[in-house]
């Protein structure tokens, strides 16, 4: 079957518009993905109070665990939900994250830390679920906006939230942090089921459960040897055990998903230049983000040393990064809110992509040879807000015109993947190169020379030209492709009891 019309919506979808109950689901899916954004800057504040209070030196689990997790169940949870209904997934990960809020938040020991960290990495599949939904139940015509409002809107949270997080733990523990997660998500969730229906697209298809645990175990191998590869040691036996062991179970993998009739993800898909560029586009997009996150911080908060110029540093406290954090994050939204505007206006996702990937580039050049004034730092990371709010609009948008409704969730979450992936290893790359032009070490704090830091820049602006070169060779009119006559979607009421399986 070949789907001409890209947002054609479900037949009992009402075109005529916004209402208010529109803007509430609106608002559910914002709030979701601003919590996906604010936990990950807030319990990374918190790593430092919790590794005293545990006694630990591994606290970067705090961050890996979710991220690994989140790659290894967002293929599966795609499935499940082009299966079974993208609000009832939507729902289910969601209510995994609040009790793994609860689970952190009661932690007597850090083992149950981490268990309820674990379980907040179902959150990781949040983002593509709520484009997804949003896809399939609101009018053809605002989707573009809404999409892009919903994933542009996680810069917004980034302008407050530092000053938020130092009063909160401040005042009141790490602890506060997963309450606080935790009790806006109850909220979201409640908002989400009075306001948003279930998606009426379904696939007629079977979960794999052989190519879910060898997809899962590859990628988390390959995760956990590039998280831990630059601690462990490149050459330990650890860390190649786990890298050769994922690409086992990866090869693996792809030879099954060629044998087993319906695959967990239909490799066929990602032959498709516009399910493939995407993916390589939006990886590189959120790698650059992940890297920026470390390399801004690290550059302002870094002091200024008696006696030494590094050409860089302003020695900034946590609060006073968010001076440079809070332009990068407006400037996101705005650029985000354009995007919906323009695609609404039948501007081709394909060039916003190119042209948020070239703005990585700019900003990239310019921070590596202009980060010596504060006006000169505010001004460039507006520049790279405006890249990062261009590029996230764009990913869902061009994930909508390329992939027919009842494949939406499932190739959504290997895009994701990419996204993980990619985001997990700039940065570690970015770090292996800067590690090399150390200028000094004080009380055990690295302090970088200049030289790592217009390095830092330069690896940002190389990825945007990666990301660039990737989204150029999207096809000019892209048109969804074609689906297998046993994939065919089906339609189902709202109201109606869940699809049985074939």
């Amino acid at each position: 079957m070949s789907v001409d019309s890209p947002s054609a919506p479900a037949p009992d979808v009402d075109e005529r518009g916004w209402s208010l109950r529109l803007v509430l689901s609106l608002i559910s899916f914002v709030l979701v993905l601003e919590v996906l954004s604010m936990s990950y800057i807030m319990v990374a504040t918190t790593i430092p109070l919790i590794s005293v209070e545990f006694g630990t030196t591994q606290g970067a689990w705090m961050l890996a665990s979710v991220l690994l997790v989140g790659s290894v169940i967002s293929p599966v949870v795609g499935k499940l939900a082009d299966t079974h209904g993208k609000r009832r997934l939507l729902l289910v990960c969601i209510g995994f994250t609040i009790v793994g809020s609860v689970i952190s938040a009661l932690a007597p020991n850090y083992t149950v830390m981490l268990a309820g960290r674990i379980l907040s990495g179902f959150f990781i599949a949040t983002l593509f679920l709520s484009y997804s939904l949003i896809r399939d139940v609101f009018p053809s015509k605002i989707v573009p906006l809404a999409v892009a409002i919903a994933t542009s809107g996680m810069g917004l949270i980034t302008v407050p939230l530092p000053f938020f997080s130092g009063w909160l733990i401040d005042s009141f523990g790490f602890r506060s942090v997963f309450w606080v997660i935790g009790g806006i998500l109850v909220v979201s969730a409640g908002l989400i089921v009075v306001t948003t229906p279930e998606s009426p697209v379904r696939l007629r298809s079977r979960i794999d459960p052989i190519g879910a645990v060898l997809l899962g175990g590859g990628v988390g191998g390959v995760l956990v040897a590039i998280s831990f590869g630059d601690t462990w040691g490149w050459s330990a036996g650890s860390t190649l055990a786990y890298m050769f062991g994922g690409i086992a179970l990866l090869v693996a993998w792809v030879a099954s998903a060629r044998v087993i009739r319906e695959p967990l993800v239909d490799l066929a898909l990602f032959g498709q230049r516009p399910v493939i560029f995407t993916a390589i586009s939006a990886g590189f997009c959120y790698a650059i983000s992940a890297l920026v996150a470390v390399v801004l911080p690290t550059m302002v908060m870094t002091p200024l040393i008696p006696g030494m110029d590094l050409g860089y540093g302003f020695g900034a406290d946590a609060e006073g990064v968010a001076l440079y954090q809070a332009p990068l994050g407006a400037a996101g939204v705005v650029a985000g809110v354009v995007v919906g505007v323009l695609v609404g206006r039948n501007v081709k996702p394909r060039l916003t992509m190119i042209a948020g990937m070239t703005l990585f580039i700019f900003g990239g050049v310019l921070m590596a040879y202009a980060h010596d004034t504060k006006l000169s730092v505010f001004l460039i990371a507006t520049i790279i807000g405006l890249a990062t709010g261009t590029g996230y609009a764009s990913i869902p948008n061009l994930q909508i015109v390329s992939v027919p409704p009842q494949l939406q969730a499932s190739t959504a979450s290997m895009v994701a993947v990419f996204q993980s992936m990619f985001a997990a290893i700039l940065p570690v790359i970015a770090f292996s190169v800067m590690n090399s032009h150390v200028a000094l070490e004080v009380e055990g704090a690295v302090i970088y020379n200049n030289d790592a830091i217009i390095y830092g820049w330069l690896i940002v602006a190389v990825a945007g030209a990666l990301g660039a070169v990737a989204a150029i060779l999207l096809p000019r009119n892209i048109k969804q492709i074609n689906v297998a006559a046993d994939q065919e979607a089906v339609i189902v009421p709202t109201n109606a009891a869940p699809l049985a399986r074939s």
